[in-house]
């Protein structure tokens, strides 16, 4: 495998790599399930994205690439399916969103 491969394919792993942490992140810290869910939606998406980009390229022109680009278009359609029913699960059983209490009622 040439330099240029190597390093794009890692440059794309790493990049993957970044933004599911930072959906880890997002998940921790957010205050409620909406904002986790959105933190989670997202990154992670994008992230398996590069991942599966990094792979394919390590993976060169081979069945193996294909099956990994078919992987991530299943989990294109997926995630944000399961996000969403999620969210209309919390919304269905009465879970409140998070809000910012008015200037004059913070402690």
């Amino acid at each position: 495998m040439s330099l240029v491969a190597d390093i794009l394919s890692w440059t794309c792993i790493l990049a993957g790599l970044f933004f599911v942490l930072v959906g880890t992140l997002g998940v921790l810290r957010m205050p409620d399930v909406y904002c986790r869910l959105h933190a989670a939606g997202m990154t992670d998406t994008m992230g398996a994205g590069f991942l599966f980009l990094g792979m394919s390229i390590q993976a060169g022109w081979s069945l193996l690439a294909v099956r990994l680009l078919l992987v991530y278009g299943f989990l294109l359609f997926t995630s944000p399916i399961g996000t969403h029913a999620l969210a209309r699960t919390a919304l269905f059983a009465k879970v409140e969103p998070y809000r910012v209490p008015p200037p004059g009622d913070r402690v």
